[in-house]
């Protein structure tokens, strides 16, 4: 007795569909958000204000102000991801983010035409306002304003107490738009270092002489390297770390680590890491899945199978077997094998 195979045809691929759709219109995908990009301002000469128009498979409903996009272009046929924070959302479903013109994909997004088509993410991250009305404090460097500027503008809505913003930059980018709202709340203060004419940086005489009350308020944190480092030595060394949240835009390599022996399993790869495990993999020569660079989504997530890792974030060493890393923030601090 013979058997018959029995053809079952495949449900149609879903690149398949988006190839067709988008011969149609560029906008159209199954469940891709891809997005348009509908208007382009300068807000200074590097720092750009973008408003991307999204499909309607963009659910613009779970934002919350302080969360961030992951927007893919193409740069010499390869996609290249970057997070983004999301200054808001428009009353029509848009998107607006600001863009620092440095570094690969933020170069190419600000040269890119309105119109253009680019491919973006659900809203992602954790760097949201609690639902207090205590007061707070909001400390900002560079185009870690944008996070920054979306926390406040929720924190007006949510009739915050008291409300201080210390911004430091080399430009007005949002100057304006922040003396307005103190001149409307006057719950809301806005202390503004211009760093191109002051040489101030973030010291705790700074905060006690600006915020007097800063050790008893939830604090915000988002920018540079040099801030970022500094706020977070401040608050550990008052004990007061955990009345911060921060995002960051630059990951900080700890440069006294040793150069460690690493293994990636299944591509049969050893490589030397001096940096972070991404970037490490990549000067390589090797291309690891990765996303944001910055901890928030969970492109670049893998098993450790062995080894110590340094978290670059929380200053954590995980000598755990068979645990679940992002490479982008972590740093070998021994010999490391991943399954990878």
């Amino acid at each position: 007795m013979s058997h018959v195979i029995q053809y079952k045809p495949q449900w149609i691929r879903e690149d398949f569909v988006d190839f067709i759709a988008e011969k149609i219109n560029p906008v159209w995908a199954w469940k891709k958000v891809k997005a348009s990009i509908a208007d382009v301002q300068m807000l200074s000469t590097d720092f750009y204000q973008i408003q991307l128009q999204p499909n309607h498979n963009f659910q613009a409903y779970l934002f919350s102000a302080g969360q961030s996009i992951l927007v893919t272009v193409v740069i010499a046929g390869v996609r290249e991801q970057r997070s983004y924070s999301i200054v808001k959302i428009t009353e029509h479903g848009n998107v607006v983010i600001a863009v620092k013109r440095q570094g690969k994909v933020s170069n190419a997004l600000t040269r890119l035409a309105v119109g253009s088509m680019v491919e973006i993410s659900q809203v992602q991250g954790r760097f949201t306002l609690n639902s207090s009305v205590e007061p707070i404090l909001l400390l900002a460097s560079g185009s870690g304003i944008t996070a920054i500027y979306s926390l406040l503008q929720q924190a007006i809505r949510q009739k915050v107490s008291q409300i201080d913003l210390i911004y430091f930059s080399r430009d007005d980018a949002f100057d304006a738009e922040l003396q307005q709202l103190a001149e409307q709340h006057p719950q809301f203060q806005y202390h503004h270092f211009n760093t191109q004419i002051q040489k101030q940086h973030l010291t705790a005489e700074l905060l006690e002489s600006t915020v007097p009350d800063f050790q008893q308020r939830q604090s915000y944190a988002c920018g540079a390297k040099g801030m970022m480092q500094s706020v977070n030595q401040i608050y550990q060394r008052l004990g007061i770390a955990n009345l911060l949240k921060q995002e960051y835009f630059q990951i900080v390599v700890d440069e006294n680590a040793a150069v460690q022996p690493v293994v990636f399993l299944r591509a049969q790869q050893e490589f030397e890491a001096k940096t972070n495990l991404l970037e490490s993999a990549e000067q390589a020569g090797l291309r690891p899945a990765h996303g944001c660079r910055m901890g928030i989504c969970n492109t670049c997530t893998c098993t450790k199978v062995s080894g110590s890792t340094k978290n670059l974030l929380t200053g954590e060493i995980d000598h755990d077997s068979n645990t679940q890393i992002k490479l982008c923030i972590n740093q070998a601090v021994s010999p490391v094998v991943i399954n990878l």
